[in-house]
């Protein structure tokens, strides 16, 4: 009787229902909430899902160099007031201004082809838009997608923003006016995405900006995979200013995974707005927070900063970076504490990172373009739940450079764990 009843317990386990089957924990962001599952979905797009494929050649566009800004945005219109589709560009190099993408209408790059910009700002039109922390009028990208649902951009071909000019005239300027902004030296940026959602980039190269290579705002769900972003570094006279490779503005929910980033400025910047009133939305337009952001399996060659909070920021949450390799990059972690903003910088970790920078972290005021404006006092910034751990990294510099200045910023809650730091012995 004894066996029978062992017996029928152990069927009774065995049956359906009796135990639901355990499912993998969900990943977690810094502050210990659940990675929404958006995040693990990886699966590469297929061009031919995206619909009716418009080649460039088929309607009268061809790689002669010529200007065919008109010709691209027309057919583009055309696309979308067919019902959508793809824009395919062939093998070959095709010269436009800035074109402007509409709901439903995707690009792909084939193999060999390559989208030149124009080298004439007068070809990318101005319009009101979101440029270093601040809502104005300013010049359009060259590739534009505002209030879209489901745009994408497939490689393998090329998007190259032509920023030889740019950059000679921007060098120029500087020696005649140390004091030039980034905006005097009128420069398109190369992709703008903004107020978009659901928007895949993957699998192209994205090279030669003439200003910010890749700049989305106010956006949310998107991913970049697989994707190859360059300028240049040297020599001085034809290196790219302020080329960041991408530019996060008031997003949530951001993945960028398997990337390579290679340019004269930050990898990774977050933005999202700057000056004395930054976080007040009735003295300042469209500023906001970054939430939600995923950098892992990607490769970087040189740059400014691999992550870089600011200098147009105002609160970025739950940043999680992971899995890098990085190759000669100045600074792996930046927090740009500047004076005359009000900030925030918390749950960010970075982990599991190899290579060699100059600094491991690096943390210091930063003055550049100070303006108070009409604010009295200094506006009080923070910086918390940082954490860096199992990073194998040689620093050519300085592991940590921190300066602390408790009267316009604190840092709390800084961990470090299981790091392998070495600092080269002519740095010191």
């Amino acid at each position: 009787m004894k066996r029978f009843l062992l017996f029928t317990l152990a069927l009774s386990l065995l049956a359906p229902g009796f135990a639901k089957k355990r499912q993998p924990s969900p990943e977690l962001w810094p502050d210990a909430t659940p990675m929404d599952a958006w995040f693990a979905d990886t699966t590469a797009v297929s061009l031919s899902a995206l619909g009716r494929q418009y080649r460039l050649t088929d309607y009268g566009i061809f790689p002669d160099g010529t200007l065919h800004t008109e010709a691209i945005q027309s057919l583009i219109d055309r696309i979308a007031a067919e019902g959508g589709g793809v824009l395919v560009v062939p093998a070959g190099t095709f010269v436009t201004g800035g074109i402007h993408f509409r709901q439903g209408v995707h690009l792909c790059l084939m193999q060999g082809a390559t989208l030149l910009g124009s080298d004439n700002i007068a070809d990318y039109p101005i319009g009101k838009t979101r440029i270093e922390g601040e809502t104005c009028t300013y010049f359009g990208a060259l590739i534009n997608a505002d209030g879209l649902d489901g745009f994408t951009i497939l490689g393998p071909g090329t998007i190259d923003g032509n920023g030889l000019r740019y950059h000679r005239a921007f060098w120029l300027r500087r020696q005649w006016n140390p004091k030039c902004t980034n905006k005097d030296e009128q420069r398109p940026r190369l992709l703008y995405i903004s107020n978009c959602q659901n928007v895949r980039i993957e699998n192209v190269r994205l090279q030669n900006a003439a200003f910010w290579t890749t700049h989305i705002y106010n956006s949310h769900h998107v991913r970049l995979q697989g994707v190859s972003i360059f300028s240049l570094a040297e020599p001085k006279t034809h290196k790219g200013p302020s080329t960041d490779a991408i530019d996060l503005d008031v997003v949530h929910d951001i993945l960028i995974r398997r990337c390579y980033m290679e340019v004269n400025d930050d990898a990774i910047a977050m933005k999202g707005g700057k000056g004395p009133w930054a976080d007040n939305p009735s003295k300042s337009e469209g500023n906001g927070s970054n939430e939600r952001v995923l950098i892992e399996d990607c490769v970087y060659g040189f740059c400014h900063g691999c992550l870089t909070c600011g200098s147009e920021s105002v609160h970025n949450r739950n940043l999680l970076m992971r899995r890098i390799q990085v190759n000669k990059a100045a600074r792996l972690l930046w927090l740009k504490m500047r004076p005359d903003t009000p900030q925030r910088y918390e749950y960010i970790t970075v982990e599991d990172i190899t290579g060699e920078v100059a600094y491991f972290l690096f943390i210091h005021p930063w003055t550049q373009f100070y303006d108070l404006k009409d604010r009295k006092d200094i506006p009080m910034s923070y910086a918390d739940h940082i954490t860096m751990r199992r990073c194998t990294m040689t620093c050519s510099r300085k592991d940590f450079d921190i300066i602390e200045q408790p009267d316009q910023y604190l840092l709390t809650n800084f961990v470090y764990e299981k790091n392998m730091l070495t600092v080269l012995p002519a740095s010191k």
